[in-house]
């Protein structure tokens, strides 16, 4: 029996970053989801409220339930117990041809038209950082029917226009997807670690929809760079329910991507996930 009860002093920021964001998958989707915080956000929603959830894989696997956390695209836990393993071309295309419901990306950068930034900050040609680039993220961008944006909540990072354009968004406002004929519908939410932030159907401008318990309204609107549009009805962003939390924590035994501990990974850590993730994720599967 899935519980509803809060226990509101023992989540943390990442974990409301996850449970904001299964809340927006729905039963019966198709997503193309992204390693990391995405995954365990997609993976968790299927296992609670969206059993019947398809999610998709940037290497080309359809609906995997692995033993352990996917740790790259190309990581064969992707393709375990997978309804299919096709290639990256496949599932792009697929995407393309409106065949994916929501897409789900982050980046360095997001501005107040949705637009993401995982190139470079500074100037192109003489950048103060050089970032990873796209990966598969501004075909998800362009493609996917809707568009989600996780992001941690901090000034440099939501600038009122990014450094450049990896992904787009609504670019500069209303008609401009449409001028690019892309086929997708842009992006339909922005979660982030301090609230929850949708789009103007006619002005295409970012505003805030809701805010984390105990997170000062003065605070948010400084830590974007521009001004920030707040409705009258802004909301309270629920808190993370016992079950939500059992099972992301769960699909993260070790806390790399929730308690940010990737960069701590060694051999012999790497040994111990594996052995304690068998178990856990056989028993989310009800194999065991």
């Amino acid at each position: 029996m899935v519980s509803n009860e809060i226990i509101p002093e023992k989540a943390i920021a990442t974990e409301f970053l996850v449970s904001a964001t299964m809340r927006e998958l729905k039963d019966k989707e198709t997503i193309f989801v992204g390693i990391g915080i995405p995954l365990i956000a997609a993976l968790a929603a299927k296992l609670s409220h969206a059993p019947r959830l398809t999610i998709i894989v940037e290497g080309g696997a359809i609906d995997p339930e692995p033993r352990r956390l996917m740790m790259g695209i190309a990581d064969d836990s992707c393709v375990e117990r997978v309804l299919s393993a096709d290639s990256l071309i496949r599932v792009f295309s697929d995407q393309q041809n409106r065949l994916v419901d929501m897409g789900v990306i982050s980046g360095a950068q997001v501005d107040k038209y949705g637009n993401v930034n995982s190139t470079t900050i500074g100037d192109y040609y003489k950048p103060e950082v050089r970032l990873t680039g796209s990966g598969g993220a501004c075909d998800i961008a362009c493609s996917a029917q809707r568009l989600l944006i996780m992001m941690r909540q901090e000034l440099r990072r939501f600038p009122e226009r990014v450094d450049y354009i990896t992904s787009p968004g609504f670019i500069d406002g209303p008609g401009a997807r449409e001028k690019l004929k892309l086929r997708g519908g842009g992006p339909s939410v922005v979660v982030t670690t301090a609230g929850i932030f949708r789009f103007d159907k006619k002005t295409k401008e970012m505003y805030l929809d809701s805010i984390h318990p105990g997170l000062p309204l003065d605070w948010m609107k400084q830590s974007v760079g521009w001004e920030l549009k707040v409705p009258k009805n802004l909301k309270t962003t629920p808190y993370p329910t016992v079950e939500e939390l059992r099972i992301m924590r769960e699909l993260d035994p070790m806390g790399f991507f929730l308690q940010l501990k990737l960069g701590l990974l060694d051999f012999d850590t790497y040994m111990k996930y594996l052995e304690k993730s068998f178990e856990t994720f056989n028993k989310l599967y009800c194999l065991v």
